[in-house]
C-alpha cells in the first residue's frame, strides 16, 4: 500500500482482500433510520465472501446487540449478535477491568446497558444508597432528574465515572436532539467530575470490536469525520468513509492534515474495489481515466471512470489545495454514472455549508 495524493492511501487489491476485518459504523453506513442504505448488504455479503470478517460497531448504548442484529437483519444484513460491539459493552468492560468482580454499578441508561454491565461480572444498582463503586451513563430518553440526582451523590462520593458517550446530539425524523454528551454535560456541571469515556472517537470501543474479530488489520469504515474517522486516526487504524451519511465530500476536501480518511467512497461498495494511485500536477488530479481541476476554489470533475476513481481525485487535488492554503467553495461535474458523492440522479453543486444544490 502506497500513499500519494496528501495522505490519501492506494491498494492494488479490493479493500476486502487488503484487510482482515471491517469495523462498520451503522446510521449512515448501513442504514438510515429504518431504511437500507443502497448497495449495503449485498456488498457486505461479497466482502465477506472475499474473507473479509465484519463487526458493526455503534456508540448507541440504549440497543443490545440482539436489538441491534435485528435492526441490521431488517435491512437485508445477516448479522449475529456477536458480530455487534456497542459502546455500552465497551462501558462494561472498562468498568471490569478498574472494579472488583461483583462490584455494584449505578446504571443510568437502558436495559442493554443494564445487560452488559451483568455480562461483564458487575452488579447494575439502581441507588446511591447502595454505596456503587462507580457509575455508568448511557442515553435513554427516559433517564430522569431522579436518576441524575442519584448519579451527582455516587460521583460526589467517590464513585468512579464512566460514559458510555459523549455524542451531544441525536438524530430524529424531527430534527437533532439531546444526546447521551448533553445529559453528560449536566451531571458534569453538578459535580465538577468529567467521566471516562467508552465510546468512539475514544479507544475503548475500538478494542473492544478488533477482539470480537481478532482483527490484525482492521480497516475502520464510517460516514463521520468527527467520530469514525477521528476515532480511527487516534488509534492508528486505517479508515474508509463513505459519503451515504453526515459528512460530504466538501466536507473531506477541506480537512487538515492529520484528520483525513485512508480511503473515500461513494458507498459500501467502496470496499470491493482497489483505490488506485492519484497523480496531482498543479492544478489538477488524475486517477485512472478521472480526472479533478481546480479554478477559482471550485473543483470540477470531469467524466470518466468509476465513482471511487472520481472521488480519489477530488480529494486529492483539495487536500493539495488545502495544504497551499487554498480554500474550497464548491465542488461539482460527474463521473460517468452520477454525481460525485451524491446518488446517480443530476448533477449535484455542493455550495459553501456543504449542503448539495441540484
Amino acid at each position: 500500500m502506497t500513499a500519494r495524493g496528501h495522505e490519501l492511501s492506494s491498494s492494488a487489491d479490493a479493500l476486502s482482500r487488503a484487510y482482515d476485518a471491517a469495523l462498520l459504523d451503522l446510521d449512515g453506513v448501513v442504514y438510515r433510520g429504518t431504511q437500507a442504505v443502497a448497495h449495503a448488504a449485498q456488498a457486505l455479503r461479497a466482502a465477506e465472501a472475499e474473507g473479509m470478517r465484519l463487526t458493526f460497531v455503534t456508540n448507541n448504548a440504549s440497543r443490545t446487540p440482539e436489538e441491534v442484529a435485528a435492526v441490521l437483519r431488517g435491512a437485508g444484513v445477516d448479522a449475529d449478535p456477536a458480530e455487534v460491539a456497542t459502546s455500552a459493552q465497551a462501558a462494561a468492560r472498562l468498568l471490569a477491568d478498574r472494579l472488583e468482580p461483583g462490584a455494584a454499578v449505578l446504571v443510568v441508561g437502558t436495559n442493554g446497558l443494564r445487560q452488559a454491565v451483568k455480562e461483564a461480572g458487575l452488579t447494575p444498582v439502581d441507588s446511591a444508597e447502595a454505596a456503587p463503586a462507580a457509575v455508568v451513563q448511557g442515553f435513554s430518553d427516559r433517564t430522569t432528574y431522579a436518576m441524575l440526582a442519584e448519579a451527582a451523590v455516587a460521583i460526589g462520593a467517590g464513585a468512579l465515572w464512566v460514559a458510555t458517550n459523549l455524542d451531544s446530539t441525536i438524530p430524529s425524523a424531527r430534527g437533532l436532539l439531546p444526546g447521551n454528551g448533553a445529559l453528560v454535560a449536566a451531571l458534569s456541571l453538578a459535580t465538577g467530575q468529567t467521566p471516562l469515556a467508552a465510546g468512539k472517537p475514544q479507544r475503548p470501543l475500538h478494542d473492544e470490536a478488533v477482539r470480537r474479530t481478532g482483527a490484525t488489520r482492521p480497516l475502520v469504515v464510517g460516514d463521520r469525520l468527527d467520530t469514525d474517522i477521528d476515532g480511527a486516526i487516534a488509534v492508528g487504524a486505517d479508515s474508509l468513509l463513505v459519503l451515504t451519511g453526515v459528512s460530504s465530500l466538501l466536507d473531506v476536501v477541506r480537512l487538515p492534515a492529520g484528520r483525513r480518511p485512508s480511503y473515500v467512497g461513494e458507498d459500501l461498495r467502496a470496499l470491493l474495489e482497489p483505490h488506485p494511485l492519484v497523480e496531482i500536477d498543479a492544478d489538477s488530479a488524475t486517477c485512472g481515466p478521472a480526472t479533478a481541476v481546480l479554478e477559482a476554489g471550485v473543483i470540477t470533475v470531469q467524466a470518466g471512470g468509476s465513482a471511487t476513481a472520481a472521488i480519489r481525485a477530488t480529494c486529492a487535488l483539495g487536500w493539495a489545495a488545502t495544504d497551499r492554503d487554498i480554500a474550497i467553495s464548491a465542488i461539482g461535474g460527474a463521473h460517468s454514472d452520477g454525481p460525485v458523492g451524491a446518488p446517480a440522479h443530476g448533477k449535484q453543486v455542493m455550495d459553501r455549508s456543504g449542503a448539495g444544490a441540484t
